[in-house]
């Protein structure tokens, strides 16, 4: 690396899913919409598909993968090269305008034989019908910018009775349920013919959808979602059996600041909201509902937890350095700090790892005595293993950065 620099700025890559807002991201990043094109995801990490950018001193630009590849050792430092041999870890922002599709994510070592049996295969990486993009597991941790709301793990016992009790429409699956019987449950909203799904559903969204558009229905309210979901992927005569899930899942509520983190095996699906986003470095999805993609049944329910979950809401713990957060989880591959920094008080940091640090409110200065670097809101900064740097905010600012547990 030029003149031993271990700083640097580092530009991410915006992608334009359908379901992104249309205002948030670009506001953040100061970037024009004119358009009206949805912002959905602004990606920071080495992800071979959408790499990051370092800018070089010489003000040139290169693609994070291959910045990492030319000294992973030094970049990623030692412990970290040899654990994982690349940057283990993506950083996304989310503005999540319509409903994601309800997924669940493969353990590492179900994705490394399933991507190796998909190749022996010749399912080509970008075939629809592709259900591994790459040999990695995707547990999530997600930080909430704004009010959030998703799906989370299949609800209690007591709560899914109740819920399928007081929705008539739904009344036929307790006895499937049994009290505790989730797989069956599942299996049979999953499985179901088509036109069974319509029969069950279309009473139900008769109901509901009119009760939703003039506004007497609140976001707290599964039928909120399942009318909303009608509107958004429904099709005629083919009804989303996802709506089902909606129902079933855990209906959590974060607040800004709030945290919740999503393991291999817990079913899941963001609903509404804008958040900041860290997993493995992967795209591994398995699709159960509320999308117009290629879903897997028997694949999505091999690798489903039939359990009941209770939500996990994280809010930190004070970290080492003044104004830290630490957002800890089982996960090795990544860990999320936030930093609130008051203005003319400088902290200095250490990157265990290569750190990616995201301005999201505020302006800081960077520097690790060879060079430094201006930051404003919505800008990015990549330290590599071993840099050690001041940041000086010049106004309050709020600063979050990926790392890896040490």
């Amino acid at each position: 690396m030029a003149n031993n620099t271990k700083i640097f700025k580092l530009q991410g890559k915006v992608q334009h899913y359908t379901w992104g807002g249309t205002d948030f991201i670009p506001a953040l990043l100061h970037l024009p919409n004119n358009d009206k094109k949805p912002f959905a995801e602004y990606w920071m990490g080495a992800h071979d598909n959408v790499p990051s950018e370092v800018v070089l001193p010489d003000g040139s630009l290169q693609p994070l993968n291959a910045f990492v590849k030319q000294d992973a050792a030094g970049i990623l430092g030692k412990a970290v090269n040899e654990r994982f041999g690349r940057l283990p870890y993506l950083f996304k922002v989310l503005d999540v305008k319509d409903m994601l599709s309800i997924q669940v994510h493969p353990t590492k070592q179900a994705a490394v034989s399933a991507f190796d049996a998909e190749n022996r295969k010749g399912t080509p990486l970008n075939a629809p019908n592709r259900n591994y993009k790459d040999d990695n597991h995707k547990p999530e941790l997600m930080l909430a910018l704004s009010d959030f709301w998703l799906l989370h793990g299949f609800k209690a016992p007591q709560a899914l009775v109740t819920i399928l009790m007081q929705t008539p429409e739904l009344q036929f699956l307790v006895p499937v349920f049994d009290g505790k019987n989730y797989h069956a449950l599942y299996e049979m909203v999953m499985t179901m013919d088509q036109h069974e799904v319509d029969e069950h559903l279309q009473p139900l969204l008769d109901r509901i959808v009119p009760l939703y558009e003039k506004g007497f229905l609140n976001r707290s309210q599964e039928d909120f979602w399942a009318a909303r979901a009608a509107k958004t992927f429904c099709e005629p005569n083919k009804l989303d059996r996802g709506i089902f899930s909606i129902y079933l899942f855990n209906l959590v509520n974060l607040k800004p600041g709030e945290a919740i983190f999503q393991d291999a095996g817990i079913p899941h699906a963001y609903l509404e909201g804008q958040n900041m986003e860290l997993m493995a470095n992967s795209d591994n999805v398995l699709r159960g509902g509320l999308t117009n993609k290629y879903i897997d049944v028997p694949e999505l329910m091999h690798h489903t937890k039939f359990e009941p979950v209770i939500p996990d809401i994280l809010k930190g713990t004070d970290g080492p350095v003044i104004g830290e957060t630490v957002f800890p989880t089982p996960a090795a591959d990544f860990e999320l700090h936030r930093l609130t920094l008051k203005a003319g008080s400088p902290v200095t940091l250490t990157a265990a790892t290569a750190e990616i640090l995201f301005v999201y409110e505020g302006a800081v200065s960077a520097s690790d005595g060879n060079n430094e670097i201006s930051l404003g809101s919505g800008e990015t900064l990549l330290a590599t293993a071993g840099a050690s740097f001041e940041l000086t905010p010049s106004q309050h600012t709020v600063m979050f950065n990926a790392t890896v547990p040490h």
